[in-house]
């Protein structure tokens, strides 16, 4: 198992922990709002701020994820606003993109993976900055595979003081990013829920608040998956992982009783700097790839 030596801290104190704790707050507080787990930042909190190593980051991170499915897709579904049909259903496609991808990931190179990726979620970001301010879609009708499978529903809206109704169209596109978000996490071993959320809120038509609480019960899944393997590999360290999951489902459960005040348009102009930093993240990694 890792040692906590390869951190700035010599031994565990009760200051390491408590930083940890409040950073893990924060990740869990973001990523249970915008649908994409506190594990994303917890990576490079872990290694550029306390200068841990990258395995035992990634452990910690599986760790998290699975907190903040946890705490704030329980919430979330609880209060009525997780579409679980909805997430069930694409998790199928998620799954299957996943196993695909590590079939695949040593035959392509990971540098043009990055890359390609990192534009493809620039382009995404425009029809979401065109539609910033929207609080809710319109003119969304089912389509048959939305009828077939009973996918549309109804949410409590604190915010605007009443339950809103919403369908689902474009099915099979949705669900092919589904597949591609599988893909996605399965080749790069990173995580996907901001292509789940893309998925939803871009193809499908669901409201914001429904796109993020149901990515947060879909990232559970698939961190559930990979946590016996981190943790059969050593990479899981206690004294590591523990301050970080009590700190992002602190965040997470805080985040659940969050974002039914806020508007889904609030939530939209929060995601969107998110996806551009990601962006930005996967073009750095992957074009001083290609140069070489």
């Amino acid at each position: 198992m890792a040692a906590l030596s390869s951190s700035p801290f010599t031994e565990p104190h009760l200051l390491f922990f408590a930083l940890i704790f409040l950073a893990s707050l924060a990740a869990g507080l973001v990523g249970s709002l915008i649908g994409l787990g506190g594990g994303i930042f917890v990576v490079p909190l872990l290694t550029l701020a306390f200068g841990l190593g990258i395995h035992e980051a990634a452990g910690a991170s599986i760790v998290s994820v699975i907190a903040t499915s946890s705490g704030a897709a329980a919430a979330y579904v609880r209060d009525h606003m997780t579409n679980l049909r909805v997430g069930m259903f694409l998790e199928v496609a998620t799954t299957v993109g996943a196993i695909s991808g590590a079939f695949v990931a040593t035959l392509l190179p990971t540098g043009l993976l990055f890359a390609v990726f990192g534009v493809v979620l620039l382009i995404s970001a425009v029809p979401l900055i065109i539609k910033i301010g929207e609080e809710l879609p319109r003119g969304v009708k089912n389509d048959r595979f939305a009828n077939a499978l009973a996918l549309a529903s109804s949410y409590p809206d604190a915010q605007l003081g009443r339950a809103v109704s919403y369908q689902v169209a474009r099915v099979p596109v949705g669900f092919s990013m589904m597949y591609v978000a599988g893909l996605i996490s399965g080749l790069l071993g990173i995580g996907s829920g901001v292509f789940k959320v893309l998925a939803m809120d871009t193809a499908m038509r669901l409201p914001m608040k429904v796109s993020t609480t149901t990515s947060n019960f879909m990232i559970g899944v698939t961190a559930a998956a990979s946590a016996g393997i981190y943790f059969e590999r050593g990479y899981i360290n206690p004294m590591v992982s523990a301050p970080v999951a009590l700190g992002v489902l602190a965040g997470a459960l805080l985040g659940a009783k969050t974002i039914s005040r806020l508007s889904n348009s609030t939530l939209r102009k929060v995601f969107i700097p998110f996806l551009v930093i990601i962006a930005i993240e996967m073009l750095v990694r992957g074009v001083p790839t290609l140069l070489h």
